[in-house]
């Protein structure tokens, strides 16, 4: 029987599965093998999912499952819909009535489906739709939007709004992620706009891709200029080469350009970047305000002067948007909303890989513990802490019986700040210290692991001096980052940006900083050196050097050699490594 819900069509025997193992031939037809079971069930503001341009500031209830029609490189959902399995204990079984009702309790406008893709869970998000409406719900998801005509015929009744992510023009790019070809995806594109359902675009930008995005706006234009577009600068993960990632100074060019064919044009996984915001097409000015909020988020702020509606108040001129933006802005819990859940499973998922861990099956273990007990807030205050950091480490080496290998690993870091307080009192003066991330205005937020790690290398971090709200910061104005006027600063080897570009961006920003005049501006030498792997300790000893290069004099090159060799049992390689939290590099492998 040939499974009808993606264009992938596979051919599944009755008992077998199809090749995303999410559904199964139940001998009178597909049936879904792990229906109404949800990772994820909260509220969320819609910008999270992303969407910007229906009912901004809006409070969702998003639901997520597990597993995925696609297998992409470099996929930032992997921990979802490549390693927690569909069958754990960890979802938790909700009937469609109790998703509705879990809606309407916490006064949600609707349903959102994000995270891993609705096509694999396909008759359960059916179901919840058909629930939805009936309640007068809102609902729409994200998707690849592999959709078959049948399915999409299914579906489609029920959607108000939908994200689309195409991951290329190239057939090359669709057969890397187990499908074959573009055109379905661009097929339903179309077939969504003009049935009246809301559609925005997103799309991953690699680098020396840029001409394929724009044939791809021009595509899109083609159906509608008023589609928005959101670019996705790639953050490279898993098994994809960090030489993949666009610059954000190239991500931003690439949206000027792409503005000469669509109206609403976005730049999302960029901190600080002003192409979150929205613009009158027409005239130019400023109508929505939004911040980065974590990977592939944004967070909606306020329509400019209070002003909001889908007219200019300037030129009068039309604005593509639907519903009015919200009075009162939902916060979101620790790791509610959107990515930031998958990042908090790739930093339990990199303690047990340093002690080593080499199954997936232990870390899923992992994962429903902390779960099934609540312990995600637990775990959010504790990673902030280098202290609580080694304290996890035992405990995850006590529940996975990795206890040696769990003590030699906090003993190593333990030694290293041993070596670093010891200094302390030979330190002269300590510097004043500012954490960016991505573009000079935007601050990490104080109470951040990155800046208790500013303390511990002796400085002074002045990102504690000033209230910050956001995840995992927000963007300053000119005058407040001036205050505090830093002697140094680090960009953080997350989302980051070449000291070059972030001491241009300061330049034309004008920033009368003692850190940009001296050009006290310093990169890590890796990525993952700050925080979300036990890497951090290496960007520890780096940070002491910089800070105070007459006390400190840590080998980096023959600290980060040994601490792979012992800890992760490869050598490093600066060639091998990208943005995982987790993963030590872009070659290292589940044990079969």
């Amino acid at each position: 029987m040939q499974c009808w819900i993606c264009e992938r069509g596979c051919f599944i025997p009755e008992g077998g599965r199809g090749a995303c193992g999410m559904y199964h031939n139940s001998g009178a037809g597909i049936a879904e093998l792990y229906p109404h079971r949800y990772l994820v069930a909260c509220p969320i503001s819609i910008e999270t999912m992303p969407m910007l341009h229906f009912y901004p500031g809006g409070k969702f209830l998003q639901i997520t499952t597990a597993g995925c029609n696609f297998n992409c490189p470099g996929c930032i959902s992997t921990v979802i819909v490549g390693e927690m399995q569909p069958a754990s204990n960890a979802l938790q079984a909700l009937s469609s009535e109790q998703v509705i009702n879990m809606a309407q309790k916490n006064h949600c406008l609707g349903i959102a489906f994000l995270m891993n893709d609705p096509l694999a869970s396909f008759l359960t998000f059916l179901d919840v739709a058909r629930e939805a409406k009936k309640a007068g719900l809102l609902v729409g998801c994200s998707s690849n939007t592999y959709f078959t005509e049948s399915s999409l015929q299914e579906i489609a009744p029920y959607l108000d709004f939908i994200n689309i992510g195409i991951k290329g023009l190239a057939d090359e790019s669709y057969r890397n992620c187990g499908g074959s070809t573009v055109r379905p995806v661009l097929r339903n594109l179309e077939k969504l706009w003009r049935q009246g359902i809301h559609v925005e675009v997103s799309c991953i930008a690699e680098e020396n891709k840029q001409d394929e995005i724009t044939a791809l706006a021009e595509i899109i234009a083609g159906i509608s200029s008023d589609i928005p577009l959101q670019i996705m600068r790639f953050l490279p993960m898993e098994a994809a080469a960090l030489n993949k990632e666009m610059s954000i100074r190239e991500a931003e060019e690439l949206v000027v350009k792409l503005k000469n064919y669509l109206n609403y044009v976005y730049l999302f996984n960029s901190p600080g970047t002003q192409y979150l915001n929205t613009f009158c097409p027409q005239c130019g000015r400023l109508l929505y305000r939004r911040d980065f909020y974590g990977p592939m988020g944004a967070k909606f702020k306020a329509a400019a002067n209070g002003k909001q509606g889908d007219e200019c108040p300037q030129c009068r001129g039309k604005i593509a948007l639907k519903g009015r933006a919200a009075a009162d802005l939902y916060q979101e819990g620790s790791f509610e909303g959107g990515y930031p859940l998958t990042r908090a499973m790739e930093m339990m998922e990199a303690i047990l890989l340093a002690i080593g861990v080499k199954e997936k099956k232990t870390v899923v273990g992992l994962w429903e513990d902390v779960f099934l007990n609540g312990g995600l807030d637990k775990l959010h205050h504790d990673l902030q802490n280098p202290d609580k950091y080694l304290e996890l480490i035992r405990s995850y080496g006590v529940r996975v019986n990795r206890t040696a290998k769990a003590e030699e690993l906090a003993s190593y870091i333990e030694d290293k700040i041993r070596i670093i307080k010891n200094g302390y009192g030979r330190i002269k003066e300590k510097p004043r210290v500012y954490y960016s991330m991505g573009k000079p205005l935007f601050a990490v937020k104080g109470e951040r692991f990155e800046n208790q790690m500013v303390e511990l290398a002796g400085g002074v971090s002045v990102n504690q001096e000033i209230e910050l709200t956001g995840r995992p910061g927000m963007t300053l104005s000119p005058g407040e980052l001036e205050n505090l006027n830093p002697d140094v600063i680090f960009i953080s080897a997350f989302l980051s940006a070449s000291k070059e570009d972030f001491l241009d961006e300061c330049r034309q920003q004008k920033l009368n900083l003692r850190a940009i005049q001296k050009e006290k501006v310093y990169n890590y030498p890796s990525p993952g050196w700050d925080f979300g792997s036990p890497r951090w300790v290496l960007g520890l000893m780096y940070m002491a050097n910089i800070l105070h290069p007459e006390v400190y004099h840590f080998d980096l090159r023959a600290e980060s050699l040994l601490f792979y060799c012992r800890f992760y049992n490869m050598t490093f390689d600066i060639a091998g490594v990208n943005r995982s939290f987790s993963k030590p590099g872009n070659s290292w492998q589940w044990q079969a």
